[in-house]
C-alpha cells in the first residue's frame, strides 16, 4: 500500500476526488427516494396521465398528459410499423428522445445533460435513476398502445459499485423470441437524443457509447 501511494500521487488525487464526489452523491436528500422511484416504475401510465422522474433519484415528479397530436409524434417513430425485434428495438430508441422532447417542454427538462458528475444539481436535471424509471414509463405507454410488439419490459438493472465503474441504473426489455435481455439507456446523452439500446451482458460489463459525453 505505501508503495501504491508513493509511486503514483496523481492516482491518489484521482480516487480522493472520486470518492468525495461519491460521497457528496451519497449525502444528498436526491439520491434516492425509494418510494417515488416505486411509484414511478409501479404505476399504469396512460395518455391522460403518468409520473416522471426528475431532481436526482426522483427528488421531483411532475405528472405529464399528452395531447393526441403529441402522441402521433410517437407514433409516426414506429410508422411503417417495424417487421422485427431488431427494427423496434430502432423505434423504441428514437421514440424515447422524442417522448423525453415533449416531456423536457412541460416540466423544464429539456436542458437535462448527459452523465452525472459534472452536471449534478443544475436544474432540470436527471440521473441515471430518473432515466431508467422514466425510460421504463415510456415504454410501458408504448406498450399498452399497440406500438411496441416485439418485447416486453423489464425491471430496471443495475451495474457497479467500483467493479465496473460506478453504480448505474438502465431500463431493459426482453425480446420474446430470443429471449435475449437488452439494456434501454438514455443516461448516456442529452435529453431528447436517442436512447442507446445494447446487449444487457454487454451493458453490465461497463460498457459505455465512445462518443458519449457522460461522467
Amino acid at each position: 500500500m505505501r508503495r501504491w501511494f508513493s509511486d503514483s500521487g496523481a492516482s491518489v488525487a484521482r480516487f480522493a476526488s472520486a470518492l468525495a464526489a461519491f460521497c457528496l452523491l451519497l449525502s444528498s436528500p436526491a439520491w434516492a427516494d425509494s418510494a417515488a422511484l416505486t411509484q414511478v416504475l409501479q404505476q399504469k401510465p396512460t395518455l391522460e396521465g403518468f409520473d416522471m422522474c426528475y431532481g436526482g433519484g426522483c427528488a421531483a415528479m411532475a405528472r405529464i398528459t399528452l395531447s393526441a397530436e403529441e402522441w402521433q409524434r410517437v407514433v409516426q417513430v414506429f410508422t411503417p410499423t417495424p417487421e422485427n425485434a431488431a427494427a423496434e428495438r430502432v423505434a423504441i430508441s428514437h421514440a424515447l428522445g422524442e417522448m423525453e422532447k415533449m416531456v423536457g417542454a412541460k416540466t423544464g427538462t429539456s436542458a437535462d445533460k448527459a452523465g452525472t458528475f459534472g452536471v449534478w444539481g443544475k436544474p432540470g436535471q436527471l440521473d441515471c435513476n430518473d432515466e431508467a424509471a422514466n425510460s421504463t414509463a415510456y415504454m410501458k405507454l408504448m406498450l399498452k398502445e399497440g406500438l411496441i410488439r416485439f418485447h416486453d419490459i423489464l425491471d430496471t438493472k443495475r451495474r457497479g459499485f467500483f467493479l465496473n465503474g460506478w453504480p448505474h441504473t438502465t431500463a431493459a426489455i426482453l425480446d420474446r423470441a430470443s429471449g435475449e435481455r437488452f439494456a434501454v439507456d438514455s443516461w448516456f446523452y442529452d435529453n431528447g437524443q436517442p436512447a442507446v439500446i445494447v446487449p444487457l451482458e454487454q451493458w453490465k460489463s461497463g460498457w459505455k457509447p465512445e462518443n458519449s459525453p457522460a461522467r
